[in-house]
């Protein structure tokens, strides 16, 4: 059996992984990288690439004054105080200056508003006071190339399409890993493979929140995201934490791709639960959307008109004209002549479908105020000044609308601030590091809003390749 030495092995090519690999380089340590798919990128590369961050240089170009104190604050009360407020502060403190490392790297984030997550510029991520979502140029995809190009320049080789199989252990601390049946020893290992997703079993056991959509469930994170960081924690004696954390995005029941290819639902709809009432403004971050929707009692509809349905946009996979007409047709989406016979197919009292059908008419489309939910105020920030249409062309549809959309999980492996792993006593275990989904304590209960998992995995991805180079030093 051959034998090989680098200072630091990285496991796993997304995002997270990358961005170790080269921090790690940039000291000086020699790096190994491998990825268990075809490509590099993960879930990263699928994903919008924004990164949620303060008190950068493209906010102050905007006039906007932030500091990592004010995210700090921000983040630890959306999640109850229920994460370590030393790792919290520390990506808070180190997301800002990533963002920095990025643009010096290449990736183009213009001091521009953006009023979406696919305009490059700051848009905003959440529900927070300032405006923190960094869109890159070229998306996820284009944030990844940069990241790679690094990694070549700094000369990290990386190994793809090659599933590690297990650490080395000696004496309790990391010194290597098997691949392809070869040892691989190094100074340190950097976890970055990914979440679990697409493992049926963990997820049962680390998210069930993710059973709760059955048959309507559906993945949006990488095929690599298969659980390893687990069973390779499970090697090293690590401590386990993020249990029953994750994100599900709302859909309605016939979306089963990202957005950018199912399309977008229309602006003209409401949400209404089980007594016919509406609860929400339909444009609420996923930061807090998920939690309202499954707070509601019963099952929760999507409500729109006639001329919403034929006005959907063509060339989308789910939200075009076509699809919502064959979905009304199969029965699954609901269609009647009158709100009065569609509550009936909901279940739902006529009398309350019929006023909030009617209250929306009188509000937003007539006014362009929503009083109840503040949704004028969630529009204009997505640069929607026209107000919407009344729903009031029949025949009516209803379509249920759950969480659905499962974009990543938060169980994986305790780290500290400088991403070294925790073992089951609560001292680091030597040689072990892990960002991304594989280090878990960032990404809590509640999901910050977008950008937090990308700003997650590069941020902690960087602190830790530059501590697991220190470590082997």
């Amino acid at each position: 059996m051959s034998e090989h030495e680098v200072d630091v092995v990285v496991i796993g090519g997304g995002g997270a992984g990358l961005a170790a690999a080269v921090a790690a380089a940039e000291q000086g340590a020699s790096v190994l990288l491998f990825e268990s798919e075809r490509e590099l990128g993960g879930s990263t590369a699928m994903s919008a690439g924004m990164l949620t961050a303060a008190g950068t240089s493209v906010q102050a170009s905007l006039g906007i004054s932030d500091t990592a104190e004010k995210f700090f604050q921000h983040y630890m009360d959306l999640n109850q105080w229920l994460l370590k407020p030393g790792l919290v502060r520390a990506f808070c403190e180190h997301a800002g200056p990533t963002v920095e490392w990025l643009i010096g790297l290449g990736v183009e984030i213009p001091a521009a508003v953006s009023h979406d997550a696919h305009t490059p510029g700051l848009t905003r991520a959440g529900v927070e006071d300032v405006w923190r979502g960094h869109v890159p140029k070229d998306q996820g995809y284009g944030l990844v190339q940069v990241l790679d190009r690094a990694r070549k320049r700094l000369g990290v080789e990386a190994v793809l399409n090659t599933r590690v199989e297990r650490l080395l252990v000696e004496d309790g601390a990391v010194a290597g890993v098997v691949a392809d049946g070869i040892d691989v020893r190094a100074g340190a290992v950097v976890v970055t493979t990914g979440g679990l997703a697409h493992d049926p079993e963990l997820l049962t056991r680390h998210y069930p929140a993710a059973g709760r959509a059955g048959d309507d469930l559906f993945v949006v994170a990488a095929e690599g995201s298969r659980g390893d960081h687990l069973r390779f924690g499970e090697q090293a004696g690590a401590a386990v934490t993020g249990e029953g954390w994750g994100l599900l995005l709302p859909t309605v029941y016939f979306q089963r791709l990202h957005h950018w290819q199912s399309g977008f639902p229309p602006v003209s709809r409401v949400l209404v639960n089980a007594r016919g009432r509406r609860f929400m403004d339909e444009d609420a971050s996923y930061a807090v959307s998920a939690g309202i929707v499954e707070a509601q009692p019963g099952p929760v509809w999507m409500v729109f008109d006639e001329a919403t349905r034929a006005g959907l946009p063509p060339g989308y996979a789910h939200w075009s004209a076509e699809h919502v007409e064959a979905e009304a047709d199969a029965g699954r989406t609901l269609r009647a002549d009158s709100l009065e016979e569609l509550a009936g197919l909901m279940g739902v009292p006529a009398d309350a479908l019929t006023a909030t059908v009617e209250r929306w008419n009188r509000q937003l489309p007539e006014t362009g105020e929503d009083p109840d939910f503040l949704r004028h105020r969630t529009l204009a920030a997505k640069g929607i000044a026209a107000n919407p249409d009344p729903i009031s062309k029949a025949p009516f549809h209803a379509a249920r609308f759950l969480p659905a959309e499962l974009v990543c999980t938060h169980t994986g492996l305790e780290i500290d601030a400088r991403a070294a792993v925790i073992g089951a006593g609560g001292d680091p275990v030597p040689g072990l590091f892990a960002a991304g989904e594989a280090g878990a304590g960032v990404l809590g209960p509640r999901y910050v809003g977008g950008g937090n998992a990308v700003a997650n995995a590069v941020t902690m991805g960087r602190i830790a390749g530059r501590n697991a180079a220190h470590h082997t030093a």
